[in-house]
């Protein structure tokens, strides 16, 4: 993305802003469905498509949904496409960002409880350098803890 200039001569060159792995994590949401069906559900992003009329348009804009992918476009960020890259049955739904300004992986993870409901939480994996990992670190942990919300209130 950057360009890096050499260093002048007779100087060493460091980069200043070495990226490091961040992670975010939602908050726990309980799920008052079976994990079987939640998995079912999230599994297959067309399955999606109807919630779409409930995302404020100020946020988001552009959805679309198929079977592995969701693409949406979101201010100021541009377009993102997320795209299913594992799925582990009844437990976990790895993604990863493409067409995106910044790369990450994000995971649904499902367990069960007692009865028919279920636990779920997101994360979020980036590389980022400490300057831009301060300017995203809240819009995006408070961005993963809206879509762990509202995935919770989904009927399953």
């Amino acid at each position: 993305m950057f360009k890096v200039m050499p260093a002048p001569p007779g100087m060493a060159y460091s980069y200043p802003y070495k990226t490091v792995m961040t992670q975010f994590e939602s908050k726990i949401k309980i799920i008052p469905y079976n994990q079987g069906k939640v998995y079912a559900k999230l599994s297959d992003l067309s399955n999606l498509s109807g919630i779409a009329d409930k995302i404020p348009q100020d946020k988001v804009n552009d959805l679309e949904f198929d079977t592995d992918s969701i693409r949406f476009s979101m201010a100021p960020v541009g377009k993102i496409t997320l795209r299913i890259i594992e799925r582990e049955p009844e437990k976990c739904i790895k993604f990863e960002s493409m067409d995106a300004p910044l790369s990450f992986n994000l995971w649904i993870q499902i367990v069960p409880t007692a009865g028919e409901e279920c636990k779920m939480k997101l994360t979020l994996r980036a590389e980022l350098n400490p300057f831009i990992k301060g300017m995203v670190q809240k819009p995006l942990q408070d961005g993963l803890d809206k879509m762990a919300e509202a995935l919770a209130r989904i009927t399953y």
